[in-house]
């Protein structure tokens, strides 16, 4: 890729990060009154439903504390994740230390889910404004709720299961993978700790030698709890996007301990991913695929969603920066050009985040429970990064 072209993607993804993503979020998700931040946005930024995800407050406050530690010391990012932090502290938490998934717009709770995603994302949010403030109580809350979550993964007994466990036993991608990243994060502030490394050297077997499978061209979302493949719908399920973010953190991994042994299964799970995922008529990524051709279950199956997109631009330039292989250069151009004439709104600033398969808008929301601020500036913020280390 010519240093003309880096310099041209890089002001790119600055605009639209500081000038779109960023701005419409900070103008119209916080809760002036109650604190916290409103996830359900319409097209023009207004609040149509005032319930708020737990889990998305963790990842706004992950990521206006990471803008603050990594881009720029701005008083609005770190106004924004004490606003949400205060929040999370006042409202986020029940009393066995677990965390609420839903509440009210005053913080009443609403859901507790049996899954621990929103205590990841907590962890992680808590871990980065401790970063930015040297708060030592948000501090020792992540590294808390970072236990809690391990010592309930490691003691399934502690969780409801979801299915009978004497009938079938298996295991998913999505929690190697977020113990993996919620890891990596935590490393960046907390004191080092030997069970970091147990949690991390987990994770990555999972993620390469069960999830990852090689004959079959696939990453699995499901396999048997010794690794099994699992012929069921489920078992079958192939989700790319969440591949290649699983891979860009392996990526991650590698360059933290300098391990070149795991770039090139990391650059196979973004190579399946491709080969199955890319929408050769329409373009632009399928949200989920059966690995046998079979007859997808879930009826969102062909949709396109904004977070894979946004994920497999990251990916596919780290691919690219790591390993000097021009196909992935050639992939992300593709991958930008479908992202960026279908996601990003010209008129109100952000992103949209459900597509039909041909990339007709399906919803012109911009927010909801399940979309808030976190996968699109993320990767925004990676690829303006990354690019800059590109360029030298």
């Amino acid at each position: 890729m010519k240093r003309a072209r880096l310099h041209e993607l890089r002001e790119i993804y600055r605009r639209e990060l500081f000038d779109s993503v960023t701005p419409f979020w900070l103008d119209h998700s916080l809760d002036r009154v109650n604190g916290g931040q409103f996830n359900s946005l319409d097209r023009d930024g207004t609040v149509f439903d005032t319930d708020k995800a737990m889990w998305l407050q963790g990842r706004a406050l992950w990521m206006f504390a990471k803008l603050y530690n990594e881009v720029e010391p701005r008083k609005e990012w770190l106004a924004a994740a004490r606003h949400i932090h205060d929040f999370i502290m006042r409202c986020g938490f029940d009393s066995d230390g677990r965390m609420f998934f839903a509440v009210t717009a005053d913080g009443r709770p609403l859901r507790k889910r049996r899954y621990l995603f929103t205590e990841t994302f907590g962890v992680i949010g808590l871990a980065e404004y401790a970063r930015a403030t040297g708060d030592e109580a948000a501090l020792r809350s992540a590294i808390n709720t970072y236990r809690l979550v391990v010592d309930h993964l490691r003691d399934p007994g502690r969780l409801a299961p979801k299915v009978f466990p004497q009938t079938r036993r298996a295991k998913s991608h999505n929690v190697s993978m977020i113990l993996l990243a919620t890891t990596q994060e935590l490393r960046l502030a907390a004191p080092a700790d030997p069970l970091y490394t147990e949690v991390v050297d987990d994770a990555l077997d999972q993620i390469l030698n069960h999830f990852l499978d090689e004959d079959a061209e696939a990453v699995f979302e499901a396999r048997g709890a010794d690794g099994t493949r699992l012929d069921t719908d489920d078992g079958r399920r192939i989700t790319p996007g969440h591949a290649m973010e699983s891979a860009a953190f392996v990526l991650h991994e590698a360059s933290a301990r300098g391990d070149d042994p795991l770039i090139p299964p990391a650059l196979k799970m973004i190579d399946f991913s491709l080969a199955r995922g890319w929408d050769a008529e329409h373009g632009g990524l399928l949200y989920f695929v059966d690995a046998e051709g079979k007859p997808p279950t879930r009826l969102e199956w062909d949709m396109k969603l904004w977070w894979p997109h946004a994920e497999a631009l990251y990916a596919l330039l780290l691919a690219l920066h790591v390993s000097g292989d021009q196909k992935y250069a050639a992939w992300f151009e593709r991958m930008h050009d479908w992202t960026f004439a279908h996601f990003p709104d010209p008129e109100y600033g952000g992103w949209f985040g459900y597509l039909r398969r041909d990339g007709s808008l399906s919803t012109p929301l911009k927010g909801g429970m399940w979309k808030g601020f976190f996968h699109t500036p993320r990767a925004l913020w990676l690829c303006w990064r990354l690019l800059g280390e590109m360029l030298g």
